[in-house]
């Protein structure tokens, strides 16, 4: 901030633009460190910094891309093209904003990104004027509104993809999509055709996004992979919906092992298939966290159960807990409130689980992390 209130060294640069640079910058450090860490680059506002792809997620899918060439129908801040650029020699960025489109054209040259021509246009228009056929179209549309509010729905999204997907179909073969973490899977299979693969995209148990790759001629049931991409090794799992409904789990109170799966898991909806993958039980239909007596490999964290007892003012007394994780499941009480209400501060070496169990009896299991 008060960098806005002095006047800047710098001919022709207003304190407001050198302190949008610094800001940018910053958010840039963690997020995408091949531009944090090369001179000259030029930052666009913190809101085109927080809509970009990262560098982890982009190369993930440059993972996807082959062939000659590549459309990026809603090129941005040009971090994705980047990154498809080192697997596909020809590449086409779309920006319909000039100022993105100049920033994203100087930035890439910086990195020596010289196969991507950078085009301030409308990526729909021109694909509608094009004689071109592409390898692969990629398309992350724009979720903010008028307003600059967040939308979900593939149909409120800039452009809409189900509006325009024929004709994308049309110039190519082979589809990725970007859409909101948020969006509903099964939504999103209804209104998209032909969907091949759907990956669910967590870093650091976090979901980012959900890809979706299309391709003209697939009438198969989607596969669904999701991948939980860590400072270690990645977590990933892969299935597809047609097995999981027609799965049935095992279930049983607390062993002595509790597992939890990561968030990519958990928003791809793999709770019956995952349980059985691994040979464990659940405790409740609709309590997705499992149990085993033996430990087990698990994508997710995993517990040893210390203790488990039944929900009640009592129990909680005889916790005497002053510091906890808590997490609930299945349970009629937020964490908010709990801690509210038994005292409990956050944080600890101590986790606690608010559960309801097979027999739809509240529980809590009282647990250290392995």
């Amino acid at each position: 901030m008060s960098v806005l209130l002095k006047k800047t060294n710098f001919d022709n640069v207003s304190s407001k633009d050198l302190a949008q640079q610094i800001e940018s910058k910053k958010k840039c450090a963690d997020k995408l460190p091949t531009w944090y860490n090369s001179e000259n680059i030029y930052y666009p506002p913190k809101l085109n910094i927080e809509q970009t792809s990262s560098e982890k997620t982009a190369l993930y899918k440059a993972g996807f891309v082959n062939g000659k060439s590549l459309l990026d129908l809603t090129g941005g801040f040009g971090v994705d093209s980047y990154f498809f650029s080192q697997k596909i020699p020809r590449v086409i960025l779309c920006e319909i904003s000039r100022e993105l489109s100049e920033i994203a054209a100087h930035n890439l040259n910086i990195l020596r990104a010289l196969n991507i021509n950078v085009i301030n246009v409308d990526g729909i228009e021109y694909l509608k004027k094009s004689d071109k056929s592409f390898d692969w179209i990629y398309a992350d549309p724009s979720r903010r509104d008028k307003t600059k509010g967040k939308v979900f729905k593939l149909s409120d999204c800039s452009p809409d993809i189900t509006k325009h997907l024929d004709l994308l179909l049309e110039k190519s073969k082979s589809i990725l999509l970007k859409t909101s973490p948020l969006l509903d899977i099964t939504v999103g299979i209804k209104e998209l055709k032909n969907v091949e693969e759907i990956h669910v995209v967590a870093v650091n148990n976090d979901v980012k996004e959900l890809l979706w790759i299309i391709k003209d001629d697939n009438t198969q049931d989607p596969l669904i992979k999701t991948i939980n991409i860590k400072n270690t090794q990645d977590e990933v799992f892969v299935f597809k919906r047609s097995i999981e409904n027609t799965t049935k789990s095992d279930y049983a109170k607390p062993l002595d092992f509790l597992y939890e799966p990561n968030t990519a898991i958990l928003k791809a909806g793999a709770f019956k298939i995952l349980g059985n993958k691994f040979h464990l039980k659940k405790l409740h239909e609709h309590t997705h966290l499992y149990t085993s007596e033996k430990e087990v490999k698990f994508p997710g964290r995993v517990f040893r159960i210390l203790t488990t007892y039944p929900y009640s003012k009592k129990s909680i007394a005889a916790l005497n807990v002053p510091k906890a994780n808590i997490t609930i499941r299945n349970f009629p009480i937020s964490v908010a409130d709990i801690r509210k209400k038994y005292k409990i501060k956050e944080g600890g070496e101590l986790y606690l689980f608010f559960v309801k169990d097979l027999d739809n009896k509240l529980q809590i299991l009282k647990c250290s992390k392995i």
